[in-house]
């Protein structure tokens, strides 16, 4: 479910097919800048009612779920 949310984020957010967005897919191969980063951060949080602290280290797809999902089971 959350990665389905975030590729579906990620596509609307780059005129990207979906299909095309895999958990390997990194954000700046979609030509995400961090300010995008931010802004998704920050829709994530409300979708998801979590604390969501970016950094480098989170720069794919699937890395990105996992510090989302880890977030959800803890709240």
């Amino acid at each position: 479910m959350v990665q389905e949310k975030i590729i579906a984020m990620l596509a609307e957010a780059t005129d990207t097919d979906a299909a095309e967005i895999t958990a390997d897919t990194k954000f700046s191969d979609l030509g995400i800048d961090s300010l995008d980063m931010t802004e998704m951060a920050m829709d994530l949080e409300d979708e998801f009612d979590i604390t969501l602290e970016m950094s480098p280290e989170l720069n794919t797809v699937g890395k990105l779920t996992e510090a989302v999902e880890k977030l959800v089971a803890e709240a």
